[in-house]
């Protein structure tokens, strides 16, 4: 289990699964919708919508 948010986490799971031969491989990372955008991180209402043009914008000022 691993931070999904932690990019090196990530690659290091992957390059992990990528050895597993003998079997299936999972990776399971825990992660927030929305994070690192005030108004989408963990609200329900942004899981599968997508955001407004002015939304957007703002979360795109948030995330650089």
């Amino acid at each position: 289990e691993i931070n999904g948010h932690d990019m090196a986490e990530v690659v290091k799971a992957i390059d992990w699964a990528d050895q597993v031969t003998d079997a299936p491989a999972c990776i399971v990372m825990h992660t927030v919708k929305g994070k690192g955008v005030s108004y989408m991180e963990n609200n329900p209402k942004f899981h599968g919508a997508a955001p407004s043009d002015s939304q957007f914008e703002i979360a795109m000022e948030e995330l650089s």
